[in-house]
């Protein structure tokens, strides 16, 4: 089958011919591939930016960790799935081994393999997971949308991290899909008013207009407290969501927030960035880290995707075969596309 593949520890990718994976091993299945998304996670991995030297040890893998598909073959030792059964991927995978696993809390495994990273993922046909990181779709969820569940679940789990209530003003930094989804879910929380703002961005922030979002900002070369002034003169906001990875917004970030509030930080950044702890004390704001969602919370973004399937959709921009699939890692890393889609 065709894979596309990291294969060296530098820029580029490569679609290869790999053998498919026929064999579940014991608590494993054979998923067939129906959607997988392009992520800005492959974005950093396609490029080869700082923080994902850890990966160069498991080259070659077969990339993609946004993906839904039907189980294909069911290893020994699994129950619950059958051929056939719809599913979407956790693409953690935990070691089972570590004190964390075994006490029971695979949240804080410290020895986890991550699908599409360090073991093969889902921008191929067919791929091999485990049984235990398969969430069943509901059968009126399409397979693009249910290919968002990851992302959506990230989203969801850095306005949960944040503590998004009733009646907040809330920025979110960066308009690619995890910001797109952390706009819907902060809306869906009840946020008086959700300002998105990105840099060079305007099809994002296009797509984020057509999903009824009113209050979206584009920096261009502006300093991005300049940009947001005229949201600043209605006073600071409640909440602020970082998802850029982009280091050089955490201090403006933390002078659009008021006092006493909740800067998320949910992008992956390849520098450190610069803090004015002094200022954060007295202005007494907290600065929290959101990452991965539990397994608890994948059936309720899936229940989400499927009551507003039509907004969730407008998320979508390019839908691509997987032949094409690097021209579909352009197309997001020029900020062309908001998601790209790649169909096996």
């Amino acid at each position: 089958m065709i894979a596309l593949q990291k294969t060296a520890a530098a820029f580029g990718v490569e679609l290869r011919d790999v053998p498919s994976p026929d064999a579940p091993g014991e608590g494993e299945v054979i998923v067939a591939v129906d959607a997988a998304c392009v992520c800005g996670s492959d974005l950093h991995i396609y490029e080869w930016t700082s923080g994902y030297g850890f990966m160069a040890g498991a080259l070659p893998v077969t990339l993609g960790h946004e993906f839904a598909g039907r189980v294909a073959a069911v290893g020994s030792g699994v129950r619950g799935f059958r051929e056939g059964l719809r599913v979407a991927v956790r693409p953690s995978v935990v070691c089972g081994r570590c004190a964390a696993c075994l006490r029971g809390d695979g949240e804080l495994c410290t020895g986890r393999k991550g699908i599409g990273v360090t073991r093969d993922g889902g921008f191929a046909a067919r791929v091999r997971v485990p049984a235990a990181n398969c969430i069943v779709v509901p059968d009126d969820v399409e397979a693009e949308l249910a290919a968002l569940a990851e992302p959506m679940t990230v989203s969801a789990e850095a306005v949960a991290t944040a503590d998004v209530r009733a009646g907040d003003r809330v920025l979110v930094l960066g308009p690619g899909n995890i910001g797109q989804g952390i706009a819907l879910f902060a809306r869906a929380a009840g946020a008086a008013e959700v300002v998105i703002a990105g840099k060079h961005d305007r099809a994002r922030l296009e797509c984020l207009a057509a999903m009824g979002f009113e209050h979206t900002v584009d920096a261009g070369d502006r300093p991005l407290g300049e940009a947001l002034a005229p949201h600043l003169a209605h006073g600071k906001f409640d909440v602020v969501i970082e998802a850029t990875g982009a280091p050089s917004v955490i201090g403006p970030a933390l002078e659009a927030l008021r006092k006493r509030g909740v800067l998320a930080i949910c992008g992956i950044h390849a520098q450190p960035a610069s803090v004015d702890l002094t200022r954060l004390v007295r202005e007494h704001q907290q600065i929290r880290g959101s990452y991965r969602a539990p397994v608890e919370t994948w059936p309720k973004v899936l229940a989400f995707l499927r009551e507003h399937a039509a907004l969730a959709r407008r998320m979508i921009t390019h839908r691509l075969p997987l032949g094409r699939a690097i021209e579909g890692l352009e197309l997001a890393r020029t900020r062309v596309a908001s998601k790209v889609v790649i169909v096996p």
